[in-house]
């Protein structure tokens, strides 16, 4: 069914369709250039130069590499959250709080009824999407996950502010179809936090996609899927994209249990680690993944985003994502 939308939409992908989560490492020149414009001394249009430089490298590199689905690399965002609620009136900067490992964000409040304040990541992926033929998936940030990680000062409870953010998203969602997108990821790392707040999650979803003409990504991770499993596949989106080999596939015996009823994006790599996987172990994950999984649904990406890797690392990495795709793609096609 979902291959069917693709192509539907006009996209026209591979057997094992290869992407990335979203998220990529920052040049050494990049992180300088935010340092300095965090202390004042470069201007915001020569911070947008670096960036875009930045991220025409990866759309390049991805392009090198053979990925099939390019994302933008979020070369222009700091934290996931922060960047859309220093955009959305409604919010207020918070203090720090660590995000992970040693990196930290502003915990953003929301303060006062949040609104769309006008396309937010259109204009990237604009840029992006021309520099390349291939589909470039449009990024956000779910609004179960910005509610969960902003402190709330002005809704009566956390459903509510759910749904506002899921308004507001959506309108976000419509301008990036309208620019011309077809494939759009919505993050929701935090989708199994509070099991039993789960059909909030959906429901929120439900505001946020329906009825609009895309192919929906959910990326989430860090998760205790036991508990969420497998009512989470009523969320209204097309393909799941989750960190399977950080647990050692462990996900794939629930799958066995209870059948996955989507499209997956599937993580052959771990990127919490610095190690470069051999292949012949990511073919072996990929081959577990085939022992459940129609091999019509699956999609080969990383575990996550690999802005934590140095950039020679994200490259092997995604390398490795290629070649076990292409290794399976001439076997099984």
């Amino acid at each position: 069914m979902s291959r069917e939308k693709l192509e539907a939409l006009g996209v026209h992908l591979p057997l094992f369709p290869t992407t990335s989560v979203g998220s990529f490492p920052k040049p050494d020149y990049l992180v300088r250039a935010r340092a300095d414009f965090s202390k004042g001394k470069i201007t915001q249009q020569q911070l947008e130069a670096l960036e875009r430089q930045a991220t025409q490298f990866w759309i390049e590199k991805q392009e090198e590499l053979g990925v099939d689905v390019l994302v933008d690399g979020e070369q222009y965002r700091g934290d996931m959250v922060a960047y859309f609620a220093e955009r959305m009136p409604g919010f207020t900067r918070g203090g720090l709080v660590r995000s992970y490992g040693n990196r930290y964000y502003h915990k953003p409040i929301i303060t006062g009824e949040v609104r769309w304040p006008g396309p937010m990541t259109v204009g990237w992926w604009r840029f992006a999407q021309s520099l390349t033929r291939k589909p470039v998936k449009g990024m956000l940030t779910g609004p179960y996950t910005v509610m969960d990680w902003s402190f709330n000062e002005y809704y009566p409870d956390r459903k509510s502010t759910c749904m506002a953010l899921a308004a507001a998203i959506r309108r976000e969602v419509e301008a990036l179809i309208e620019a011309g997108c077809k494939i759009i990821q919505i993050d929701e790392p935090a989708l199994s936090v509070r099991p039993e707040e789960l059909p909030v999650a959906i429901e929120a979803m439900q505001r946020v996609t329906e009825g609009l003409p895309a192919y929906f990504i959910t990326h989430a991770c860090y998760g205790a899927f036991e508990y969420i499993y497998p009512e989470m596949l009523r969320m209204p989106v097309d393909n799941f994209d989750l960190e399977m080999s950080n647990s050692d596939l462990d996900l794939l015996e629930l799958f066995r249990r209870y059948p996955f009823s989507k499209d997956i994006s599937f993580g052959v790599v771990d990127v919490h680690t610095h190690v470069l996987e051999d292949p012949e172990t990511v073919r072996q994950r990929l081959a577990r993944a085939l022992s459940i999984l129609p091999k019509e649904r699956i999609w080969v990406d990383p575990d996550c985003g690999l802005k934590t890797r140095t950039v020679e690392e994200a490259i092997g990495k995604l390398t490795l994502c290629v070649e076990a795709a292409r290794a399976f793609r001439n076997t099984a096609g």
